[in-house]
């Protein structure tokens, strides 16, 4: 059983990965790289198992943006990394190398700080840093899909998959 899951999961990325964009590969890599803080900042955040499993349908169009403990674990998450800074504004060079720090992502370093600088713009009255940095996920997430640079879902499911069975199969050497 859990042999054809890998199976599926290769024909995911098999299917999927030759139509889609090398941008949104890399967006794949970024958003799992990010959201390996999430366990980290589960409990600094007060997220629920449920808002937590929320955060897996981040680049769906139908994702609601109204839960601030999900605004608080965006910004924990980015202090995780040193991507923002004290006064909770991205900081722009470390985000760039974050970025890069992924294969390929030099291609999408200076799009992406540019989208979220923006993005920091439309929300900068907000005082409550948490949900300032929601809205600012939120449009985030909807100005790369609107640039065709997000992650498609199945990419991300056959990425879950193939590191949940790694996770639970270790190869023997």
């Amino acid at each position: 059983m859990e042999a054809a899951k890998v199976i599926m999961a290769g024909l995911l990325v098999v299917g999927v990965v030759p139509s889609m964009r090398a941008d949104m590969v890399v967006m794949k890599d970024i958003t799992l790289g990010f959201g390996a803080a999430l366990e980290h900042c589960r409990e600094e955040s007060g997220l629920t198992q449920e808002n937590m499993e929320e955060f897996f349908d981040f680049w769906r169009e139908d994702f609601k943006f109204e839960h601030r403990e999900l605004g608080c674990a965006l910004r924990c998450m980015s202090r995780y990394f040193n991507l923002i800074t004290d006064t909770n504004r991205m900081h722009h060079e470390n985000t760039e190398n974050f970025i890069k720090s992924f294969p390929n992502g030099e291609k999408l370093s200076k799009v992406l700080v540019q989208v979220i600088h923006e993005c920091e713009k439309k929300f900068d009255h907000e005082e409550d840093h948490c949900w300032r940095i929601l809205h600012i996920g939120e449009c985030f997430r909807d100005m790369c899909r609107s640039q065709n640079i997000a992650p498609a879902m199945e990419m991300l499911l056959a990425e879950f998959i193939m590191q949940a069975e790694s996770d639970t199969n270790p190869v023997a050497l």
